[in-house]
């Protein structure tokens, strides 16, 4: 007979076996963790994981000792998957997420605490929204800014790239995190964007609860790498350029970064995305953005709905900022590509133009006219629900990481969130764009062309380059100067003296280098906010 110590002895380690075999492979999705921000009413928010096929995981939301809800799910295969979407919660929080996964006798617990309910965007693009805190105007002061906003929560993603779209992010450099001097000045270009954080903090002081940031952004990248192929695919984007450029410094490879950047988070419940990315396209694929871009919104805004098990609105707000001034660095496509390139653009507009002696062009204006598909504002018809930052009068001479990267990321930011606040939040009687025209009357008799705005202008400075007519004849355009001549509340009139033959165009601020700091022409009196550049024709 065996004594019943020893059996006890054999059962137990059986029993602690079983235990760990149940916690193999049972865990949250990676950027489920403490700090962290889940997104609030109305919508629900989704926690998700890994763990044993056929198993049950019961999920809790607590608070103190009480248990505000439970959800129960299991295990599918074969992804080895489990999910569930919360009950649409009121901002506020901490609360602790409490996951349980039972497989027969075997149980295995995780959690993670100081839970808070609010707004969660998600912030992707280039270098100027990977440049940190540190490398901004005023960092000192902006780095010790952070005790008040220990509410706006921040996550940054690894810099990683994948052949295929992955399940869950490979890494996360900063996991869920309250904002410090030290993740928010880590080094230049890493954790954590500094766009992104300064668009929180001003979105904080608006709505006063808690806001989550996630930062997705790689420095040099092309809008493809970030685009799924099918989104490509829509565009007749089907196989790469074999000629790069300096303005292209990270990966290339289409897909490469939404496969392991953005697809990763597809499952997470977001209010909304805000973008920084254009100046790696000024010679890549440059005539295609006016599609690129648009095709990246719907896709993307497709993919989160989905993922999140449409807790995602289907066409949620979307902003971005128009790329700033250009760099001496960034080399010149060879002169027939940039003539045939230019071309094009000007097919595309019914225009045909002779402008390969344009040294100021280098690709600049085209990507900020693409980037609104063409429309010259947001939100419009292939655009909805998108807001606009105007950047192209934060220039930074002086910048030590390059002209390309200008230090003044408060603005940036500023004017981003304004947008957010007009179509994401619908605030109403806010001024949230610059001044747009409404109507072009050519005064050929007089020499003039009047241009009426739809709000009221400020004109800042008379400037005799920055408005530019296209004079044609003998079946041959060109662009020349039209000084701004007089000015009223909304209607700026230009002189058209210089051109002998007929004026077919008009278009503004249509240069890599439009104007000096907070120097353009044109602004809304009361907001501050620059007039954005554009180009139209002239019709009699």
């Amino acid at each position: 007979m065996v004594a019943p110590a020893t059996v006890f002895g054999l059962v137990l380690p059986l029993i602690l076996w079983a235990d760990r075999i149940a916690g193999i492979g049972f865990r949250f999705a990676s950027y489920i963790d403490n700090y962290m921000v889940l997104q609030k009413e109305p919508a629900g928010a989704v926690i998700w994981g890994f763990g044993i096929p056929g198993a049950t995981v019961t999920v809790s939301l607590c608070q103190g000792q009480e248990t505000i809800m439970k959800k129960v799910t299991s295990v599918k295969a074969p992804s080895d998957t489990w999910m569930v979407v919360l009950d649409p919660m009121k901002p506020g929080g901490p609360f602790e997420v409490i996951a349980q996964q039972t497989l027969e006798t075997m149980n295995s617990t995780l959690r993670v605490h100081d839970v808070l309910f609010g707004d969660v965007w998600l912030c992707s693009g280039q270098s100027n929204m990977q440049m940190t805190v540190l490398q901004i105007f005023n960092a000192t002061k902006e780095l010790s800014n952070t005790a008040a906003y220990q509410s706006v929560r921040i996550l940054s993603v690894s810099l990683t790239e994948a052949e295929e779209e992955l399940e869950d992010l490979d890494a996360v450099d900063l996991q869920w995190s309250k904002p410090s001097a030290e993740n928010l000045g880590n080094g230049y270009f890493t954790y954590m964007s500094a766009v992104c954080w300064l668009f929180g903090r001003y979105l904080y002081d608006t709505l006063q609860y808690p806001i989550g940031l996630i930062s997705s952004s790689w420095g040099g990248t092309p809008i493809e790498a970030w685009s799924s192929e099918r989104s490509l695919k829509a565009c007749g984007v089907l196989t790469k350029e074999s000629v790069l450029y300096d303005s292209i410094s990270g990966p290339s490879e289409h897909s490469v970064l939404w496969n392991a950047m953005i697809h990763p988070l597809q499952n997470m419940t977001l209010k909304g995305v805000v973008w920084y990315q254009g100046e790696a396209n000024i010679h890549y694929n440059k005539d295609l953005y006016n599609c690129t871009f648009p095709a990246l919104i719907e896709d993307w805004r497709q993919t989160f709905h989905c993922g999140s098990q449409g807790q995602t609105e289907r066409f949620f707000p979307f902003g971005f900022v128009q790329p700033p001034q250009g760099s001496k660095r960034i080399k010149p496509r060879p002169l027939e590509a940039d003539s045939e390139a230019v071309q094009d653009f000007f097919c595309n507009l019914l225009l045909s133009s002779d402008l390969s002696t344009d040294s100021t062009d280098d690709g600049f204006p085209q990507i900020r006219w693409h980037q609104t598909a063409d429309f010259g504002f947001v939100p419009n018809p292939k655009m909805p629900n998108t807001f606009m930052a105007v950047a192209m009068d934060l220039c930074d001479r002086d910048s030590p990481f390059g002209s390309i990267h200008p230090r003044d990321k408060q603005t940036v930011a500023y004017r981003l969130h304004l947008g957010a606040r007009a179509v994401a939040y619908g605030e109403k009687n806010l001024i949230f764009q610059g001044p747009l025209p409404e109507k072009i009357e050519l005064l050929a008799h007089k020499g003039l062309l009047n241009v009426t705005y739809y709000q009221k202008i400020q004109v800042q400075r008379q400037d005799k380059k920055i408005f530019e007519i296209s004079c044609c004849s003998d079946h041959q355009c060109k662009w020349l100067p039209a000084p701004m001549n007089t000015f009223s509340t909304q209607i700026l009139t230009l002189s058209i003296n210089s051109c002998l033959g007929t004026v077919a165009a008009v278009r503004y601020g249509w240069s890599t280098w439009p104007c000096e700091y907070k120097q353009c022409p044109l602004y809304h009196p009361s907001s501050g906010l620059p007039a954005p550049p554009f180009t139209a024709f002239i019709t009699d």
